[in-house]
């Protein structure tokens, strides 16, 4: 049950009329998408950056919860095409009020990082795709407590 209600916010975010088609010539360009951003887009640098700051979040009792979503964003950085991020529907005012403290200590440079990468890679044509899929980051990396990542159908 709990799969249906992930497929259909994602269905959701990806606008009214979305079908999810099996075989779907989509899915063949995403994967090789992400094996090229793994490759040149920086996909491993990033989400080691992100478990190795997941690590150190681990360290103290307190600061458990941005490191889960720490790695969540070396997940959702490691194979960014195919997949958004949808909010929670149980995430409530202690994530709200705990993203801002994740946005004052780590995200706004992160979300910079992103968005400098992505204006670099868009220079060329060839790297357009990882560019937006930096920009896809952005708001990951500014808001990333309440979120979950989910494939597209």
């Amino acid at each position: 049950m709990k799969g249906f209600q992930v497929r259909d916010r994602a269905r959701a975010a990806c606008g009214p009329g979305t079908v999810a088609a099996v075989g779907h010539p989509g899915t063949m360009i995403r994967f090789v998408l992400n094996v090229l951003w793994l490759i040149f887009g920086g996909g491993i640098v990033l989400a080691f950056g992100y478990f190795v700051a997941a690590l150190i979040c681990f360290v103290l009792v307190v600061t458990i919860p941005f490191g889960v979503a720490s790695l969540r964003l070396a997940s959702y950085s490691l194979w960014p095409f195919g997949r958004t991020l949808v909010a929670k529907p149980g995430a409530g005012v202690p994530s709200g009020l705990a993203n801002v403290l994740w946005v004052l200590l780590a995200g706004w440079w992160l979300a910079l990082s992103h968005l400098v990468a992505g204006i670099s890679l868009c220079v060329t044509i060839i790297g357009i795709p990882f560019g937006i899929a930096n920009f896809k980051l952005v708001p990951a990396a500014l808001w990333p407590l309440g979120q979950e990542v989910v494939e597209l159908p």
